[in-house]
């Protein structure tokens, strides 16, 4: 379900964390999902089981996952969280091509870079799509 990059500077749990919002953002993993227990991911992962639980707190907090007592922890509803996210992004992008346009970035050049980004992501479907 999620991989740990061992060699990276980001802590183990940070990782843990990022790779739950990735699929949960993505809608890998649906709305009131159950959460692998923290003991089966520590065994998957083979990390220590209070790496996973402050992962799965950190979670919590941001409103990813909410915990059902006595039945572990499951996936909230992320649409506020979608609309959040994208609403941050396009934010940071306006900043990024304001920044661009005093630099002298003229607005193909910054198409083409959009263009080029969503050809490689139309292509990668397809790709899975055979």
């Amino acid at each position: 379900m999620i991989s740990i990059d061992y060699q990276s500077k980001l802590p183990l749990y940070e990782q843990v964390a990022q790779r739950f919002q990735a699929l949960i953002l993505k809608g890998a993993l649906p709305p009131d999902t159950q959460m692998p227990s923290v003991r089966s991911l520590a065994v998957e992962l083979s990390i220590n089981p209070n790496t996973i639980q402050k992962a799965y707190a950190m979670l919590e907090q941001q409103g990813y996952i909410y915990p059902v007592k006595g039945r572990g922890n499951f996936v909230s509803d992320s649409s506020a969280l979608i609309r959040q996210k994208k609403q941050s992004l396009l934010e940071e992008a306006l900043r990024l091509i304001r920044g661009g346009k005093e630099l002298g970035i003229r607005r193909g050049e910054f198409i083409r870079v959009i263009d080029r980004i969503y050809q490689k992501e139309d292509a990668d479907d397809r790709t899975e799509e055979c």
